[in-house]
């Protein structure tokens, strides 16, 4: 993916570790390179498949691993939840386009394990034949797996025991995920939230509530935000929810963006909605960019102070960091004439803000507000004149147009040095800056 690109997973129905493989592929993960990486895996008893099949009308690209008969196993992902006859819901048109499948058969010689440990996994990840950055994912997200199945079950983490996870087509699906991921290599991924369904789910352990204890411990850990759907059933497995945990980068998605490429996953499950999890390259255009984030304003009102002291304040504040300070005149109680001091500043700097103006003003009181503000990107560069170097602020507007303006402290240098008016200075700056 290029620089100004970003990885976006709508999550709308849910995500599990096949449905993101699928999609990572659909959106330009490369085959081959995944296939080189599942042929070393050393392990024996499965069959990849990567094929096409339709969800409601719609053509998504479905992985799926097939496990032999004397390695099913319940208790994995997609297993617990539909035992051995969970299918596609392909309204009636079944798998259709070119089929790759891979088997993986006894060669290797390696003994199956009925559940593993997280030091077994990861000599299987060890094992596999990828990139440094895919290994370091796999084994992320199994830590992360261990660490929910930890708190769920109330064991040590050294003596977590996979079930659901730990099965060996859960394994291919983390190691798929980190190959297709790491082949990608997304700087920013945004995953705004994840729908879940409701009601239970029966598992080795019983029937449970959905979101199931993993589920809602990986959430609560990783501040991810779910969105119950009123659909009943387990839309978002434990895999799923240990993936975006360990890629998601920002939950805001841009509000303004292009499309460059979609993935259709495909999942397994049968409710109403389609089971369908979409990928999307997503570039932001730099033109459209506005930062939309929130300050804070504080608002007191001084009678009492000298003119020299709310001066002495105002460069307090600026000097702090605020983003603006300024006074306005006004009446106060018993007609007193006073000023009202507006400080606008970040929300890590309100303590500060604060401290400056009960110690420096006589005030004893302060109104705290949030707001939200819109913000056009800027940029400094510096542009050369007869007179030496100036600094001028690169402003982009709404549609791409652009303007100039000459930093005031550059053009107040010159206009000191070399005697000259600050207006001439300035529309000589500004002149060079838009040529």
């Amino acid at each position: 993916m290029k620089d100004n690109e970003a990885l976006y997973f709508e999550c709308e129905s849910g995500i599990s570790g096949d449905m993101a493989v699928a999609a990572l592929l659909d959106v330009g993960a490369d085959q081959t390179v995944l296939q080189k990486a599942l042929d070393s895996i050393p392990a024996h008893g499965f069959t990849t498949r990567i094929s096409r099949v339709n969800k409601g009308g719609v053509s998504c690209c479905d992985f799926d691993v097939i496990l032999d008969a004397e390695h099913e196993n319940h208790d994995h992902d997609m297993e617990y939840l539909f035992g051995h006859e969970h299918h596609h819901d392909d309204d009636g048109h079944g798998h259709h386009h070119e089929e790759h499948e891979h088997h993986h058969h006894d060669e290797h010689g390696h003994h199956h394990h009925e559940h593993r440990g997280l030091a077994e996994i990861n000599d299987v990840i060890d094992g596999t034949d990828m990139t440094d950055g895919a290994r370091s994912l796999a084994k992320k997200i199994f830590l992360i797996l261990a660490q929910a199945e930890s708190a769920a079950h109330n064991v040590p983490l050294e003596k977590v025991h996979f079930h659901e996870v730990g099965a060996l087509d859960s394994i291919v699906d983390v190691i798929a995920l980190s190959v297709c991921f790491d082949n990608l290599s997304p700087e920013k991924v945004y995953v705004p939230y994840l729908c879940e369904g409701r009601g239970t789910v029966r598992c080795q352990h019983g029937i449970i509530p959905v979101p199931v204890p993993a589920v809602s411990h990986i959430v609560s850990s990783h501040n991810l935000t779910l969105e119950l759907m009123p659909d009943k059933g387990e839309f978002v497995t434990p895999t799923g929810a240990a993936f975006v945990a360990a890629v998601c980068t920002d939950k805001n998605l841009p509000k303004r963006f292009s499309i460059k490429k979609m993935g259709m996953g495909a999942g397994k499950r049968e409710y109403k909605r389609p089971s369908i999890l979409r990928a999307f390259i997503i570039e932001e255009n730099d033109a459209e960019k506005i930062d939309e984030g929130k300050i804070f304003k504080l608002e007191t009102n001084v009678d009492d102070s000298t003119g020299e002291q709310l001066g002495f304040v105002m460069k307090r504040l600026f000097d702090a960091g605020a983003f603006d300070v300024h006074y306005l005149p006004c009446f106060m109680k018993k007609n007193r004439p006073g000023y009202m001091l507006d400080v606008i500043c970040s929300k890590d700097k309100v303590a500060d803000m604060e401290k400056i103006i009960f110690e420096q003003t006589t005030t004893i009181g302060i109104r705290r507000m949030e707001y939200e503000r819109s913000v056009l990107p800027r940029s400094i560069r510096t542009v050369v004149t007869e007179w030496g170097n100036a600094d001028v602020k690169d402003v982009v507007l709404p549609g791409g147009k652009k303007r100039a303006y000459p930093e005031y402290e550059s053009v107040a240098k010159i206009s000191r040095e070399k005697n000259l008016p600050y207006a001439e200075v300035y529309e000589a700056v500004k002149r060079i800056a838009e040529e």
